[in-house]
């Protein structure tokens, strides 16, 4: 007879969202054995973005005890003993293989039977394969995609393997290309990009954004191909990628090649058992789904966008963070018979490469409005981007901004303020959001 256990709340998936769930439900109130994370992976949960950020750096040579979570909040790291310590049940290289949400029942690869009362679904985003999208020889060997500790780890060695000689070709344009391409060129690689957009992060950046990194990039002895795409890949005689194989007929020569060409939430386990919407799994404020007892976090749920309307599935560690949060609060509240205001979700994202680095707050909509100094010669280049709809601001980017500037530029965006005209907002700049903040305290 299979083994079964039985929890009042399990988590499954060990990323971001699983482990800042674990933090708010230790900070609820939990007793021992009454929460057990399931996860795939091998370690306990860690800060995800950082894979293409410190952790890959050999400079630095990182471990990854310095990227569990919450390190990415500045609050203290949640070591496997601190599990132990709560009296959660950490449960990894697990995966779980079926859910039964009628019956409350989950099964794991290994034959285990793990009953619930609370399910959170915590699954996040699987890589697409480049094989997916149609490239030819795609399983060859030196092909890279960064999701788990393993893919980096992988990385890594072939980096110090090739580190006199490595020719990398990164597939793709968007912020993990930018992150990784920067780890790769400071670790002595040839880099080149290859992406089918006319530039860089095409569905974030502004032309004039994207032209500032573009630059900055080529000064740094990265090139960047732009408007074809990589339909397949030449090996030697032991498997392993020796070129890529363009659309417009060139060839690159590459002994490393790393894919970043998108990513699809893991729904696959609760397909017809849960309401789906965007791709992902439809939820309320909560990240209540369609199914009593059932909450989905992080990149997974698509829920309702109380700033803007309509609803929304957003990849981020930010949301991912603020989402298990959310929903762990909202559960407790449920059993003590009381209420939590329903998630009010200011967009977030940022980025860090070489030494830039840069953080966005609200909607990139409307007309757009360059200031500042972006010059990529400058020593410390600081400039940004306001977006205006209907006369008010939606959305500000900002490179080399401080922690203050940075608290500023979220209250413009929260606060959506009136402005004049684009042309004062051009000429005020980076002043108008700090006036505002001042203002506003």
């Amino acid at each position: 007879m299979a083994e079964e256990k039985s929890y009042k709340y399990v988590i499954i998936g060990g990323g971001v969202a699983g482990g800042y769930a674990a933090r708010e439900f230790s900070n609820q109130g939990l007793k021992p054995g009454e929460l057990a994370i399931i996860s795939k992976e091998p370690v306990p949960p860690f800060e995800r973005p950082e894979l293409t950020k410190v952790y890959i750096d050999l400079e630095v040579n990182p471990t990854l005890a310095n990227i569990y979570v919450c390190a990415g909040t500045g609050e203290a790291k949640q070591y496997p003993n601190w599990y132990k310590e709560k009296g959660i049940d950490l449960i990894v290289g697990t995966e779980i293989v079926k859910a039964d949400l009628a019956s409350k029942t989950l099964v794991s690869d290994d034959g285990k039977i793990y009953k619930y009362q609370t399910l959170l679904i915590a699954t996040g985003s699987t890589n697409i394969r480049l094989s997916e999208i149609g490239v030819q020889e795609a399983d060859v060997k030196n092909i890279f995609y960064l999701r788990e500790i393993e893919d980096s780890d992988e990385l890594a060695l072939a980096m110090e393997l090739y580190v006199q000689r490595g020719k990398a070709v990164i597939i793709g344009g968007g912020f993990l290309g930018l992150e990784i391409s920067s780890a790769l060129r400071a670790n002595n690689h040839e880099v080149t990009m290859v992406f089918p957009e006319p530039w860089l992060v095409h569905r974030f950046f502004t032309a004039e954004i994207a032209s500032f990194y573009e630059s900055y990039y080529a000064n740094k002895g990265i090139k960047i191909i732009k408007g074809t795409v990589a339909t397949g890949f030449s090996t030697n005689s032991d498997g392993e990628v020796t070129e890529v194989k363009l659309e417009d007929g060139r060839t690159l020569e590459a002994n490393i090649v790393v894919a970043g060409v998108g990513a699809r939430p893991a729904t696959s386990l609760f397909k017809g058992q849960l309401e789906e919407e965007k791709g992902g799994i439809k939820t309320d404020g909560f990240f209540k789904t369609s199914v009593a007892d059932v909450y989905a976090l992080g990149d997974v749920a698509t829920f309702p966008m109380k700033m803007y309307g309509g609803t929304r599935r957003v990849e981020h560690a930010d949301n991912a963070r603020k989402s298990a949060a959310q929903a762990v609060k909202a559960i407790k509240a449920g059993e003590e018979g009381k209420t939590i205001p329903d998630y009010d979700y200011l967009p977030y994202f940022y980025s860090r490469f070489f030494k830039l680095s840069w953080e966005f707050y609200g909607e990139n909509v409307g007309e757009s409005v360059l200031f500042g100094d972006n010059d990529p010669k400058s020593p410390k280049p600081k400039f940004g981007t306001y977006w205006v709809k209907d006369g008010k601001v939606v959305g500000v980017f900002l490179e080399g901004g401080t922690q203050e500037e940075h608290k500023a530029i979220a209250k413009v965006a929260r606060a959506q303020p009136s402005v004049e005209s684009l042309d004062v907002l051009s000429e005020e700049g980076l002043s108008f959001a700090t006036k505002f903040y001042s203002t506003s305290l």
